[in-house]
């Protein structure tokens, strides 16, 4: 999707996937951004009986869809292209995914209304924050996973597979996989083995 042609726009690009220090005004990702805007506000217009045009809108915004995935609209994200799907993977009223690094989501993972996913940071410096200056960190979501409503995940955050993250949670440090983890900040409070005994 980058432009090989115009080096400049393609370092900021870069810049922003690999969690360096970027221009977010520039006018290459500007353009990413509108491109995606475009997509998932066509995609909240659509009706659960758009199947085609869905998939087609899903193929277009995201950088990889597994089979079944189900979003209920209104959904919204950055740029779309940063964000890999796996298979039957649900999203429930109002999520929303500013993906400015990768955020990769396996399979079978399922979120409830409200959920966010925050990979874009900002300086803590007001100077540098100031020059427009942004950064990202990538966030990974393993498989079997259920988020609860209105959660929050930061930047640069893993969480392992088969996990359950409470509703309303701020999930700010890793979650190991088969535990369940609630709270702000977000923490485990039980392991999946613990409940089946």
């Amino acid at each position: 999707m980058m432009n090989s042609s115009d080096e400049s726009t393609n370092k900021e690009y870069i810049k922003m996937l690999s969690g360096e220090y970027y221009n977010a005004n520039d006018p290459y990702l500007v353009d990413l951004r509108n491109k995606a805007e475009l997509l998932y506000k066509e995609y909240n217009l659509s009706t659960e009986t758009d199947i085609s045009m869905r998939k087609e809108i899903f193929s277009k915004l995201f950088g990889k869809v597994g089979q079944n995935v189900s979003i209920r609209a209104p959904f919204y994200c950055d740029y779309g292209i940063n964000t890999y799907l796996g298979d039957n993977v649900y999203m429930n009223f109002n999520c929303v995914i500013l993906d400015v690094a990768k955020v990769i989501i396996g399979n079978n993972t399922m979120f409830a209304p409200d959920v966010k996913i925050f990979t874009a940071a900002h300086p803590i410096d007001c100077d540098l924050r100031m020059s427009g200056k942004e950064f990202g960190k990538e966030i990974v979501i393993g498989n079997n996973v259920w988020i609860g409503g209105g959660a929050i995940i930061n930047p640069g955050v893993t969480i392992g597979d088969n996990s359950v993250i409470g509703s309303g949670s701020v999930v700010t440090k890793d979650i190991p996989s088969n535990c369940v983890a609630v709270g702000n900040p977000c923490k485990v409070i039980k392991y999946l083995e613990e409940i089946k005994k």
